[in-house]
């Protein structure tokens, strides 16, 4: 990223980070909006890691938010952390930043359970197929906890909790800045050429030394963390956390594709294809209710047929050929 680009990125996240100070923001459709595109720019990212950077398609992503979102529900309804300081101070787990960190810590090392054995055995579409599956099963697991999950019904946390969507805008526009800024790092860092050359030939890599299945673990846990966080931040949005809700394939698959759109492997990728992906979405909801997931669709397969490596690549082709 140039210098200008960085400049233009510092720009656009403060004029987003004061938006909820301008009078009527806050009651706008708009807010709403940019909130869920900071919460679906952050799952995008956390695929990205695993898939786009580390060659492994997960189609898992739904189980790790799920766990996030749960965690966070159990804690805050059950009382768990605090003791006796919530009868006094019902609100306390209320953006809790331990809470949230304990959803992302529950969703990595069930990523790094699953992930040990999987990634040991299977390679490719097996593994997509076995993530897939760890999803299914997780949610199934979910439905049938008793009282500690809520069963099929799930959890209700303390709704009293609620003043303004502020917390959650700024909470979400922040997590998706810290995890674009992450990334970057760790990919510049020894870690990341390490993830990239088990991504781009394995076997060379293990030739070379590096442990590919200590790299790929860690990516995948990693993903998982940064999944568990987002499902934790929507906890805080929506107060009812439900198997059907909160393990929705929507949270594998759109992400996945805002991904694709917008250029797997690069960082400002996921954020450009969560906004534009997004947008086509909800305005498709909007508009034409009926048609929603036609209109989606036919957007997906248009992106693919026209945009086969992404947004961001399509750009770089094009300043190239300028040059």
């Amino acid at each position: 990223m140039s210098r200008a680009s960085q400049w233009i990125a510092i720009v656009v996240v403060a004029v987003l980070a004061l938006l909820p100070f301008v009078p009527g923001a806050v009651d706008a459709y708009y807010f709403s909006f940019l909130f869920f595109v900071f919460l679906y720019a952050v799952m995008a990212q956390s695929w990205n890691l695993v898939a786009g950077y580390g060659g492994q398609i997960s189609l898992g992503s739904h189980a790790f938010f799920g766990l996030g979102a749960y965690t966070t529900a159990i804690l805050w309804s059950g009382n768990y952390l605090w003791g006796s300081l919530y009868d006094s101070h019902p609100n306390i787990y209320y953006f809790d930043p331990v809470t949230m960190l304990l959803g992302g810590l529950v969703a990595a090392i069930a990523a790094v359970v699953i992930g040990l054995p999987l990634l040991s055995k299977l390679h490719g579409d097996y593994f997509a197929l076995g993530t897939l599956g760890f999803g299914e099963i997780v949610k199934v697991i979910f439905v049938n906890g008793g009282d500690f999950t809520g069963g099929a019904f799930g959890i209700v946390a303390p709704a009293s909790s609620f003043g303004t969507l502020r917390p959650h805008y700024w909470v979400g526009l922040g997590l998706m800045v810290a995890t674009a800024l992450a990334i970057r790092m760790l990919m510049r860092s020894r870690y990341g050429l390490a993830l990239i050359a088990v991504r781009d030939d394995e076997m060379a890599a293990s030739a070379n030394g590096i442990d590919t299945l200590k790299v790929k673990v860690a990516a995948f846990a990693g993903s998982a963390f940064i999944a568990g966080v987002a499902g934790s931040l929507y906890t805080f949005y929506i107060f009812h956390v439900g198997p059907d809700s909160v393990f929705d394939l929507d949270w594998m698959l759109l992400p996945l594709m805002m991904t694709v759109v917008g250029g797997t492997g690069t960082i400002l990728g996921p954020i450009l294809g969560a906004l534009v992906m997004y947008a086509v979405f909800d305005l498709a909801r909007i508009v034409v209710p009926d048609y929603h997931p036609v209109i989606s669709g036919l957007t997906i397969i248009l992106a693919m047929l026209f945009l086969p490596k992404g947004m961001m690549r399509l750009s770089r082709k094009a300043r190239v050929a300028g040059a």
